[in-house]
């Protein structure tokens, strides 16, 4: 066993790293601020904005399209156009709200190269606008609820395949991804009225196609 104690000098501990305490620096910055840094040439600016909506974006995109390999293919075009792109943001935008148009946008121009191959052709109408609900859970489960939450989510994801492209996706971008109206409004170019409308209304089909799953879970 070696014995450091027999030691009479001390090891001195190493010096601070600058570029540590620059990226830790950078680590606490708003998402507009890094972008301002990206801006400027800070490719570790880029590197942290990666990391903060990797997952977020990896969901909302999978939800929306439901198949995992366009997922990623998307999720890299997503921030390889914001790589390029870096200099046309401006700060009047939320960096959130740039960011999601630009991964909406790429969701939606997929999701129209494949309609043609989609039979679905489900309608229903809300009948009135009030606010409610729908659970969809996250993509993190309890270990003792792994095996049920992870068959509910198929079934769920599946639901939101046969619901109509302007329904699912600010369904997904307010019950997902917990956008506040006025963001989704930005994000999807529609005015808030339709948003909600197209909220609720999505909610509802999702409702009813998932109802006998519901039901089994509240037996």
């Amino acid at each position: 066993m070696l014995n450091f104690s027999s030691h009479t000098a001390q090891p001195t501990a190493p010096p601070a790293n600058p570029s540590n305490r620059h990226f830790e620096a950078l680590t606490q910055m708003s998402d507009e601020d890094l972008m301002s840094h990206f801006q400027a040439g800070t490719v570790e600016a880029f590197d942290i904005l990666v990391s903060r909506y990797k997952d977020p974006l990896t969901n909302y995109i999978y939800r929306f399209l439901g198949d995992m390999k366009e997922c990623e293919d998307l999720l890299q075009e997503t921030f390889l156009r914001v790589y390029r792109n870096r200099h046309s943001y401006r700060r009047i935008a939320k960096y959130s709200t740039w960011l999601y148009t630009i991964a909406g946008n790429l969701a939606r121009s997929e999701y129209r190269k494949r309609k043609r191959r989609r039979l679905y052709s489900l309608q229903s109408v809300n009948r009135d606008d009030e606010e409610y609900e729908v659970e969809i859970p996250d993509e993190t489960f309890a270990p003792d609820r792994h095996t049920e939450s992870t068959i509910q989510d198929h079934y769920i994801q599946e639901a939101l395949k046969q619901i109509p492209e302007e329904f699912r996706e600010v369904v997904v971008l307010r019950d997902v991804q917990q956008l506040a109206y006025e963001e989704i409004a930005e994000i999807t170019g529609l005015p808030m009225g339709t948003v909600k409308s197209r909220i609720n209304r999505g909610r509802t089909k999702l409702q009813t196609l998932l109802k006998d799953i519901y039901v089994t879970q509240e037996e």
